[in-house]
């Protein structure tokens, strides 16, 4: 058997004894070559440990190919190699990270640092600019490694390798920590205030924008590029906001952190590889540094944390604090006054669209029920936060979601449940040791635990998220004083009226004693957000609703027969029927009463829902008491627009109509 089976392993027929008596087993060598070896597979084709592992990842390839002029198969005159589109790119980023105290920027290279045996040559690039001449720094001498719109697993391999905190959960989707803040620091976010500013955008009483003067932020932009530039490495993403691709805006997001880069991937829209290659120079660039706390004696600073933003130079600053959510909201901010600009309303609010193209705007704080309201099952989700309307209609700004995980379950939440898989960002959730299953009840952490995903992670989501002119416009309040009704039909001018209103109300928790609601007030609902005057937003609303026949609607999701603890929430089976009557256009066929104070037209009756309950009166059983709480809230909103009484809306002050559509409590 031995000699028929050249080349394989055999026992002799006579035993010859090997150590501790044991069988020695022979070998038979084939012929052709005299080796002796396993031929059950082909061999693999490395020579080395290092070169197996290369063959193990693909060489991307460039990501389109040149584009050739008309109907000839000959390249276009302008185009360029990949090599040299990568030295583009690489110039373009190293000028995003120049100081502007240095002639040069950066020396940049492409790649992760932990995978080059040593400093690459090709492509080392850095950006020439005019400044004065100092001497050559430690950094100047150094490369800095540009980790470059990676995908989400190279990012998951970055922070798990790198990052203290981050792991899989049992889901796929990448848990982290957002270090000791776990939300936005509104009191730490500063706006330049020069020439420019001074009369475009919302300063004083109100005005979520902090002034700081051009020096200030060149002062921290400095400490946050030379943060930066200090790092082995730094993550940029290129991507877009507006999924209308007219009014799209090109953002640089230039990052120390993998879950930063991740969370940005998830939340901006992200290039196709035909745009990537044609991105060029970015409209709006983010330096988040947030690792590296600010200089508290540098003027303006209150603490370690700023965020700066600088509307003349396009850029945004972020110091000591490693919050994502940061970056998305200063995103915002921006679009809140570039759109205005070209006469597009930027707006806070979730969007739906019908099957018959029929869209809904929902605007609502916290609380009031916008994303279960608008996240329709019957209906293609627009987006759930941010939004923009144009001559084009409407289109979301963002090309992901930010959910809030706290208590979140399957059966409530059922889409973002779901969304929460691979490539999701996990943000200070706390999960078990060994089978890394999230505890979505736990606030060991924090209460405001996050997930962020892209859209499309949404069985129901509208891709691209754009869709014609809106048809209904919902203003959401939670009323825990229990005195509007659960929905009024809004003229303009009370569309206008509530819009700047921005009205929900909070129900104090026990630990603070306080047994009565609180009435809050958000001007557009979004009044940490918005730059410019919230009458500017109101009357760009007013126009286009006039414009394209949209209706407005407030929706209370609140209480009735009785204020917070007295009376009862309205259950939300009744709020979706409400809804559905506003999309199926039946509502607008109803009859309808006013009430008084605030005058607001209420429907006599809507299919699956108690007409007792249309009317708030209806329900109190102390007619008294029902007036009273009704006058109170109504001078609460008196109060909260007379802030809103002197602006002016073009060449007038806000006009008589709007104020009458206020509560009267003569």
């Amino acid at each position: 058997m031995a000699s028929e089976n050249k080349g394989e392993f055999s026992f002799p027929r006579t035993p010859t004894k090997g150590r501790n008596g044991l069988p020695k087993i022979q070998t038979h060598a084939k012929k052709e070559d005299q080796i002796c070896h396993d031929d059950s597979v082909p061999p693999v084709k490395a020579q080395t440990i290092d070169e197996l592992h290369s063959l193990q990842r693909k060489r991307s390839v460039p990501n389109t190919p040149i584009k050739p002029t008309g109907e000839s198969t000959q390249p276009a005159f302008n185009a360029v190699s990949e090599e040299e589109r990568q030295k583009q790119q690489l110039q373009s980023i190293s000028a995003s990270l120049a100081s502007l105290t240095r002639e040069t920027g950066p020396k940049v290279v492409r790649g992760d640092p932990d995978r080059k045996s040593e400093t690459p040559r090709a492509h080392v690039t850095h950006h020439q600019v005019a400044a004065p001449t100092l001497s050559t720094s430690d950094s100047g001498l150094k490369f800095t490694h540009i980790l470059y719109n990676l995908s989400p697993a190279e990012l998951y391999e970055q922070a798990i390798k790198y990052e203290k905190g981050s792991f899989i959960t049992s889901s796929g989707a990448l848990a982290t920590l957002s270090g000791a803040k776990t939300g936005r620091s509104p009191r730490d976010k500063r706006v330049v205030r020069d020439e420019t500013t001074e009369d475009e955008l919302w300063w004083g009483k109100g005005s979520p924008n902090i002034e700081m003067d051009e020096h200030t932020f060149l002062v921290n932009r400095e400490r946050a590029v030379d943060y930066l530039c200090s790092l082995d490495k730094v993550y940029v993403n290129d991507q877009f906001l507006n999924w209308d691709p007219v009014h799209r805006i090109k953002v640089r997001i230039v990052s120390a952190r993998a879950y930063h880069s991740l969370f940005m991937h998830n939340m901006c829209i992200r290039p196709t590889p035909e745009e990537l290659e044609e991105f060029g120079t970015p409209d709006f660039t983010i330096y988040n540094a947030g690792m590296f706390p600010c200089n508290r004696y540098t003027h303006y600073m209150t603490s370690s944390t700023s965020i700066d933003l600088n509307l003349g130079r396009r850029e945004m600053v972020i110091l000591g604090t490693q919050y994502a959510g940061e970056m998305k909201k200063g995103l915002f901010g921006v679009m809140h006054y570039l759109m205005p600009k070209r006469h597009i309303l930027s707006l806070h609010s979730g969007c739906n669209m019908g099957k018959h193209g029929d869209v809904a705007l929902f605007f609502g704080l916290s609380g009031t029920g916008k994303t279960t309201l608008s996240t329709d099952h019957n209906r293609y989700l627009i987006g759930d936060d941010e939004h923009c309307w144009s001559e084009n209609g409407v289109s979301n700004i963002e090309g992901g979601c930010y959910a809030k995980c706290i208590d979140l379950s399957k059966e409530k939440e059922p889409d973002i449940f779901n969304a929460i898989k691979f490539g999701t960002v996990m943000e200070n959730v706390v999960f078990d040791e060994h089978t890394r299953e999230v505890d979505y009840s736990d606030k060991s952490v924090t209460e405001n635990t996050r997930a962020a995903y892209p859209i499309e992670y949404i069985p129901n989501a509208k891709i691209p998220c754009v869709g014609p002119h809106p048809k209904n416009v919902i203003l959401l309040a939670c009323d825990a004083f229990g005195v509007l009704p659960p929905v009024s039909k809004l003229s303009l001018a009370q569309t206008m009226y509530h819009f700047i209103s921005g009205y929900t109300a909070l129900v104090a928790g026990t630990e603070d004693g306080i047994k009565e609601p609180q009435a809050t007030f958000s001007a557009c609902f979004g009044a940490a957000f918005i730059m410019l005057h919230p009458t500017k937003y109101a009357a760009m609303l007013a126009e286009k609703m006039k414009k394209h026949g949209a209706t407005g609607w407030l929706v209370n999701t609140g209480w009735s027969g009785g204020s917070y603890g007295s009376g009862k929430r309205i259950k939300l089976a009744y709020t979706r029927k409400i809804i559905d009557a506003i999309h199926s256009g039946k509502l607008l066929e109803a009859n309808y009463t006013k009430t008084e104070i605030f005058g607001l037209e209420i429907p006599t009756e809507i299919q699956g829902v108690p007409s007792e309950i249309l009317d708030p009166a209806n329900t109190w059983p102390d007619k008294a008491e029902h007036r009273e709480a009704l006058m109170k809230l109504g001078g609460l909103f008196n109060n909260n627009f007379e802030g809103f009484l002197n602006y002016k809306i073009g060449s007038d002050n806000i006009t008589d109509e709007i104020l009458a559509a206020g509560p009267n409590l003569q």
